[in-house]
């Protein structure tokens, strides 16, 4: 397969992504009340999610040629069609709509391009905050504010460990609350104390990226496009995402667009495996 994962594809994706978040945001501060419709899957959308959609869809579809564009709210092809795509991108416009319509600003336009399962380049765009976080298998993982662009990467763990600091693990604040708290008396049963942040979105995949938390358990159902921007920067800075077999989590591999439970973890020289799936 030709690789397309330059630089410059990055930064289109990034200028697409916060064009995205610049629709997202002209719904979210406007006044009134905010109109919020449910899906046949009862999950709610928007105004700013098919804003964000009308974006990015079309101007992706133009990046590379006859490379598809599979969206949460555009038409889901049937996997007999799916599956014989090896690259596609993958979006969901408005990551953290519970987020957007409690206005608490945790939110993200998350976009991937996937390759034979496999996330090669995502973006993650907070439009609130006005920070991106962008990456590629080959080129490295990056976090861009207001101050400028820098590198980002995933923080290892034995430096914390014998410095006895909390292990830091970020997980979400809706759902799989019962499972995680089990998971983290038996972390603290073994490594000691650790520190606990709850938040929504993608945003917790990036915290594992740029090295803020050591740990995301996702013990709880996701979509493909929940996930895939947010994994590529993540791995993208040094760390994994696996699922409940600690196997990498991979895409459009089943007719399903639901991921297993799984784990982010930035540090994976860390005997991680045997803790968390309690072997």
């Amino acid at each position: 397969m030709e690789n397309v994962v330059s630089r410059e594809l990055l930064d289109k994706v990034i200028a697409i992504s916060v064009e995205a978040g610049e629709a997202i945001l002209e719904v979210y501060n406007a006044s009134g009340e905010l109109e919020v419709d449910t899906k046949s899957d009862d999950s709610p959308v928007t105004a700013a999610d098919l804003a964000a959609h009308k974006i990015l869809e079309p101007a992706l579809a133009q990046l590379l040629d006859g490379v598809p564009v599979l969206s949460e709210e555009g038409e889901m092809p049937a996997y007999t069609e799916r599956s014989q795509w090896d690259r596609y991108w993958i979006i969901d416009p408005l990551d953290g709509t519970k987020e957007f319509i409690r206005r608490n600003g945790e939110f993200t336009v998350n976009v991937a391009l996937i390759e034979n399962g496999e996330p090669v380049l995502g973006v993650v765009h907070v439009p609130v905050l006005d920070i991106t976080y962008a990456g590629a298998k080959t080129l490295g993982a990056i976090k861009r504010d207001v101050s400028g662009e820098k590198s980002i990467a995933v923080r290892t763990m034995q430096p914390r460990l014998d410095d006895k600091q909390p292990i830091e693990i970020v997980a979400s604040r809706s759902h799989g609350a019962g499972a995680v708290d089990a998971l983290l008396e038996r972390i603290e049963g073994s490594l000691g104390e650790t520190g606990l942040k709850n938040m929504g979105s993608s945003l917790k995949l990036c915290l594992v990226a740029e090295g803020a938390a050591d740990l995301y358990p996702r013990l709880a159902l996701t979509c493909e496009w929940d996930t895939a921007a947010a994994q590529a920067v993540v791995e993208a800075a040094g760390g994994i995402v696996v699922d409940d077999k600690f196997d990498l989590l991979r895409y459009n591999q089943k007719d399903e667009l639901l991921n297993p439970f799984f784990y982010v973890i930035g540090d994976k020289s860390f005997a991680w495996k045997s803790l968390l799936l309690g072997e």
